[in-house]
C-alpha cells in the first residue's frame, strides 16, 4: 500500500530479524466470552467443568504471532484438551486488508467450516478486512467467534497513526507516566467501535443474534505495565525497554508472555493465574525474570481482561450488564 511507502519493507525484514534473534534468546461447555470464570486449578487439584478446546486460525501481523505456541503450552498446562492452532497467517507489518488481499491461506481455513476462533491483529481502525473475515467465517459457521488483539503503541506512537511515524519516535524510556495516559487512547477507540458496529449488525441478524466479535486488549494491559515500570511498582522490570526488543516494538519474554495470558484470558474465559511459567519466559534465563515476575503478569492480565467489558469475559461475582 502507498501510504506504507518503504516501511512496510523495512518492518518487514526487522520483524523477521528481530523473530529469530528473539526464539535464539529464548461447542457445549466452552467458557464463551460472557460467561463468568474461575482461576487456575491448583497442581494436582482434580479440575472442575473445564472448557472444550478451540481450533483457533491466526491472521498476524509481528507482534501477535509469538503467542500461539506458549498458549498452547499453557492451555495444556491448565488442563485444556484439543486445542489446535489450524494455522498462522504470518505478514509482517500487515492491516487486516492486507491479510484478507494477499493471504489465501486464512479464507481457506474459514471456507472449510472447522474453525472456532479466528484472531486477527489490526493495526490502523476501522479495517475492512475484519469485517470480510466475519462475513466469510460465519456463512461457514455461524457459531464462530471472532477476536481482534488490540496491539500496543507500536513505534512508541498511536496505533492509528503507525504510518506516519516517519522513522522517528520517543525512546521507550522517556515516555511519562502522564504521556500513556492517551498514548494509545484514538486506536483503542477506533478498535472500540468498530467492534460494536460488527457486533449489532450480527445480533440483529436473526440467524446469528449474538456478539460475534471481542477485543484482546493487549493495548491497556500494556499501558498499565509501562505504568508500573515508570512507578517502581513490578519488580523484575526496571525500564519500559525491558519489554520491547527494538523501537518497533517488538515484544520480549515479559511482554509475550503478558501477551499470552491475555489471549488465554479473552479465549478461555478463565484465569491464568497459577499457570506455569512459560518455556518462552524461562529459556533467557533472567533470574529477574522469577516466578514471581511471572505471577505478577497473570494477575495483570486477569485484571485486565475482565475489567475490559470488550473482552466478553466477566470476573466471578460479577453481575452482566
Amino acid at each position: 500500500m502507498n501510504r506504507h511507502f518503504s516501511v512496510v519493507r523495512a518492518f518487514g525484514l526487522l520483524s523477521a530479524t528481530c523473530v529469530v534473534a528473539l526464539t535464539a534468546c529464548l461447542s457445549s461447555s466452552v467458557a464463551v466470552p460472557g460467561a463468568t470464570a474461575g482461576q487456575a486449578p491448583a497442581a494436582g487439584a482434580a479440575p472442575q467443568t473445564l472448557p472444550e478446546g478451540r481450533k483457533i486460525f491466526y491472521a498476524s501481523h509481528s507482534l501477535m504471532w509469538d503467542v500461539p505456541d506458549p498458549l498452547t503450552e499453557e492451555v495444556k498446562a491448565y488442563g485444556i484438551k484439543d486445542h489446535t492452532v489450524v494455522g498462522l497467517q504470518k505478514m509482517g507489518f500487515s492491516t487486516t486488508l492486507e491479510q484478507w488481499q494477499k493471504g489465501a491461506q486464512a479464507k481457506k481455513a474459514l471456507e472449510t467450516g472447522k474453525i472456532d476462533d479466528f484472531v486477527m491483529s489490526p493495526m490502523e481502525m476501522p479495517d475492512a478486512g475484519v469485517d470480510n473475515f466475519v462475513e466469510l467465517g460465519l456463512q461457514h459457521n455461524p457459531k464462530m467467534r471472532f477476536f481482534v488483539q488490540n496491539n500496543w503503541a507500536g513505534f512508541n506512537n498511536d496505533g492509528n497513526k503507525a504510518h506516519q511515524f516517519g522513522g522517528k519516535s520517543k525512546p521507550w524510556d522517556q515516555t511519562t507516566e502522564e504521556e500513556l495516559k492517551t498514548l494509545n487512547t484514538v486506536c483503542e477507540k477506533a478498535f472500540e467501535d468498530q467492534v460494536k458496529k460488527i457486533n449489532e449488525k450480527y445480533k440483529a441478524d436473526a440467524k446469528i443474534g449474538r456478539d460475534v466479535i471481542f477485543i484482546i486488549p493487549t493495548s491497556q494491559a500494556n499501558t498499565e505495565l509501562r505504568t508500573a515500570i515508570i512507578k517502581k511498582e513490578f519488580p523484575g522490570l526496571e525500564k519500559q525497554s525491558q519489554l520491547f526488543l527494538d523501537q518497533i516494538g517488538h515484544p520480549t519474554p515479559p511482554l509475550v508472555s503478558l501477551n499470552v495470558y491475555i489471549h488465554f484470558a479473552t479465549i478461555y474465559g478463565k484465569s491464568p493465574v497459577g499457570l506455569p511459567m512459560p518455556t518462552y519466559l524461562k529459556r533467557p534465563n533472567n533470574a529477574k525474570w522469577d516466578e514471581k515476575l511471572n505471577q505478577r503478569l497473570e494477575e495483570l492480565a486477569w485484571k485486565t481482561v475482565t475489567e475490559y467489558p470488550l473482552s466478553g469475559v466477566q470476573a466471578p461475582g460479577k453481575d452482566a450488564k
